[in-house]
């Protein structure tokens, strides 16, 4: 309350207060009326409130009223003060709201109306109880004392309101004279809507709530219609006003014809009042042309829009303010402007500052009449929507365009094509090639040094693709390390080529990532519109599948699509749908290679191994379908596949006989299981199910697989530690192991490769790893397996050699559950070396 002084502020805390406390009277008071009363009382302060949205202006005054009061009357006459207490407060609280902005004001109008609604209600209340009781009773009596009541409730929250500004300017609070002389028209109001309430009550009495249910809506349009009608008498007034103001233009401009002497001012007269409002202080440009398109005159807004003065602009032809491609357009708008049929139009064209910057104008022209003149002109609205027409370019550039690089994305990139492609089917002639670019081993940029370098590393590797470019070619960044290349206008497909191998070569100069070179490849996928492409969707497809036959090459090297490569793709897109239903219709089967003890024999245990059962090619190994699998998304549902099974298979196992209670089991795990937090959850969810105590299961993932990951492996590898599982390294010796690193890793046996078994000769450079490996893993106290025995030389050169465990062919080969359950059962120690 900054404008209140003390006096006001005590005030209006006085009042609110009351009010509010009033107001919870009345509440406490209707807590015994039925859900009917309650609904009267409802209805009548939507109504009350409805009406307050509607208010009627008294004519010839500043004044107007609200006829919502006919509802508040209404209902003290049916339910008394404490539920018109209620509609008085909101009906006062929309009349605040509408009329002011103040807080203080929409809180104290509805305190105050409360408080003079329940002490005046009460009064009337009382009066109309004793007019029953005497000789006085009666219809007439009862209208003349609610008419009274009304009046003096106009009064008292008429004075009660208006106390507030007089205390804000240190005046009496009370002067009654001056509230009814400035509100006259609202008390003589208010005593006719307490007619009508009474009129309406006492038809309620007499008819019941029927008629109310009728009167009532009827009553309400009628006030609405009332409301609209004054406000289109005052409509009609401004018309008759804006009329006088006309003749008043016209009276100046034959007042002018008679004195030349006069005629320079009076124009100027006439000029400020014809344009004070609608034209010279317009927030937007505006001028009157004649049919030529020449300047008559311009506002003060357009002369600040094109930056020029006003005798730069009057007597020149708008068009020389106009952009070069936009002013023929202009001029043939122009044109039509003496036609009958001429409208106006509305256009965006681009206008020319003094400096010569771009200005985007949106137009609109229509004719224009003086009144009095005998011949018409042009009036030109110009509203600067530059900033608009940036935004908009802007969202535009967003959508069809990387934020990273600024080439078009795959969006904007698939229209080109599609343009391409269309263009080709209607002229043969017409040849393109698509490049699809995918950069080797940008995710070891982004692992080492960070996404921002690898940010970087994209941003110059888009700058160096478009610097070996020919003209018109375009690059797209399509997502992540991806780019494509059209290259239209081609004459031959070795054009395609040679860009490609300049691109390849432009990638050999090295990029600088936080002060360090680094150098960069890519592999290279190109198809040609010889192959007859319908659709850009197909062409991309194409040139993707040609960039993985590069990257599978080798990298660093382009491929060009052919149908035989669109022939495996098939094959490939056969064999993913193969796999799934392999998978959800249950032709997978796990088998069992033993494990053994080569210093005795005996059998410790099984490698679970992964097996296709394919209707038409037979049994088919993990090699057939586990790349695919992965690249679909299925090796979470196979290992864990794998996982039950075999954990509940070898818990069968050991509970049919107490001496196999240490047999263990052999599970191959994905890069994708080891990279997930998940996994161990899921691998201890195996265990719990199936009852097989951890030490009994052994995880294997291969060396490439633990080294490439890991950071985030070593983790996980320390989890199923705790856990109580064994982990074991697959294939160990053909990676790139850190010793350190491999000496800190929580695994417990090396499992030596079987390209290293097979080549086992006395005094081989293969014997040299095994016997170093089998040296390392006794030093690290980790126990060594090796793979692919196939023959008794083999076996008895590692048994010479101290390693522990061997499994191959020639030990035994991969079971069934069935057959692997029948050696468990018949096994004696020393048989599998037999």
């Amino acid at each position: 309350m900054p404008d209140y002084n003390r006096r006001t502020t005590l005030y209006w805390w006085l009042a609110t207060a009351t009010g509010v406390a009033t107001l919870a009277v009345s509440v406490y008071e209707l807590r015994g009326a039925g859900w009917m009363d309650w609904l009267q009382i409802a209805c009548a302060v939507a109504l009350a409130m409805l009406a307050g949205l509607f208010p009627v202006r008294v004519p010839g005054t500043r004044n107007s009223l609200v006829v919502g009061e006919i509802f508040i009357f209404l209902v003290l006459l049916l339910q008394g003060p404490a539920a018109a207490t209620l509609v008085a407060a909101g009906e006062a609280s929309i009349g605040s709201y509408r009329t002011s902005k103040r807080w203080t004001s929409r809180i104290v109008s509805p305190a105050i109306a409360a408080v003079v609604m329940n002490l005046m209600g009460t009064l009337l209340a009382l009066t109309l109880a004793w007019l029953e009781g005497s000789a006085w009773g009666g219809a007439a009596s009862l209208l003349a004392a609610t008419m009274l009541f009304a009046f003096g409730y106009f009064l008292l929250s008429a004075t009660l309101m208006a106390a507030v500004p007089r205390l804000k300017r240190g005046e009496p609070m009370w002067q009654l004279a001056s509230t009814v002389s400035d509100y006259r028209w609202v008390g003589l109001a208010y005593a006719g809507s307490a007619s009508v309430a009474t009129l309406l009550f006492l038809t309620y009495r007499q008819s019941g709530i029927a008629v109310l249910m009728v009167m009532v809506p009827l009553l309400l349009m009628l006030l609405v219609s009332l409301h609209f009608y004054f406000r289109q008498q005052e409509a009609t007034e401004a018309m008759r006003e804006a009329h006088a103001e006309a003749a008043d233009r016209e009276a100046a401009l034959v007042a002018r014809e008679s004195a030349a002497a006069e005629r320079h001012l009076q124009e100027l007269r006439a000029s400020e009042r014809r344009f004070h409002a609608a034209f010279s202080h317009a927030s937007i440009g505006m001028a009157l042309l004649d049919f030529d398109g020449r300047v008559l005159q311009a506002n003060l807004a357009l002369r600040h829009l094109l930056d020029r003065p006003d005798e730069a602009l009057v007597g020149h032809a708008f068009g020389e303010f106009m952009q070069a491609d936009d002013r023929s357009a202009l001029e043939s708008e122009l044109t039509h402007a003496r036609s009958d049929g001429f409208q106006g139009f509305a256009r965006e064209m681009r206008c020319v500052g003094r400096e010569g910057d771009e200005i985007w104008a949106s137009l609109h022209c229509s004719f224009f009449t003086e009144p009095g003149a005998s011949t018409a002109c042009l009036i030109l609205q110009v509203q600067d929507v530059t900033a608009r027409r940036r935004a908009e370019a802007g969202l535009h550039h967003l959508a069809f365009h990387d934020s990273l690089t600024g080439l078009p994305n795959r969006r904007r990139f698939l229209e080109c094509l599609a343009g391409a492609v269309q263009r080709c089917k209607v002229d043969s002639s017409h040849r393109y090639a698509v490049m699809f670019l995918d950069f080797d081993r940008f995710k070891l940029v982004n692992d080492s040094l960070g996404h921002k370098a690898g940010d970087e590393l994209l941003s110059q590797l888009s700058r160096r693709i478009q610097e070996n470019l020919r003209p018109g070619d375009v690059v797209a960044r399509l997502g992540g390390d991806e780019f494509a290349v059209l290259a239209e206008h081609i004459d031959h497909e070795r054009e395609a080529v040679h860009l490609a191998e300049r691109l390849m070569k432009s990638l050999e100069r090295p990029f600088t990532l936080g002060g360090v070179d680094h150098v960069a490849s890519a592999s290279i996928g190109i198809t040609f519109s010889a192959f007859g492409y319908d659709s850009p969707d197909d062409v991309l497809r194409d040139a993707d599948t040609a960039m993985y036959k590069a990257k599978s090459a080798g990298r660093a090297r382009y491929s060009l699509f052919d149908a035989s490569l669109h022939a495996a793709v098939s094959e490939r897109l056969r064999l993913e749908g193969e796999v799934r239903r392999a998978v959800d219709e249950g032709q997978l089967a796990v088998v069992y290679q033993p494990l053994v003890e080569l210093a005795t024999g005996r059998l410790s245990g099984f490698e679970a191994l992964l097996r296709w059962e394919h209707p038409a090619s037979g049994t088919l190994g993990p090699v057939a379908f586990l790349q695919v699998a992965e690249e679909v998304g299925l090796m979470e549902r196979l290992s864990d596949f794998v996982l039950h099974c075999a954990c509940r298979q070898l818990r069968q196992w050991q509970l049919a006989a107490p001496e196999l209670a240490d047999l263990s089991v052999s599970v191959n795990i994905s890069a994708q299981d080891i990279a997930q937090r998940a996994f161990v959850a899921r691998v201890g969810r195996a265990l719990v199910e199936s009852g097989l105590h951890p030490r009994h299961l052994t995880l294997e993932l291969t060396e490439g697989m633990l080294m490439s990951g890991i950071d985030s492996a070593a983790e996980t590898l320390a989890d199923l530690r705790r856990l109580g599982t064994q982990v074991a390294v697959d294939d160990f010796g053909v990676g790139y192991s850190s010793l350190s690193r491999l000496a800190k890793l929580p695994i417990d046996s090396l499992k030596i490769d079987r390209s290293f078994v097979s080549h086992l000769q006395r005094g081989s450079d293969e014997a040299a790893v095994v016997q170093a490996i089998i040296q390392l893993g006794g030093t690290l106290r980790k126990s060594v397996v090796a793979e692919g025995i196939e023959s008794a030389d083999q076996l008895q050169q590692l048994r010479d050699m101290g390693c522990e465990f061997g499994q191959g062919f020639h030990l035994a080969l991969p079971l069934s559950a069935q057959a692997a359950g029948e050696l468990v059962s018949g096994h004696r120690p020393g048989a599998m070396l037999h």
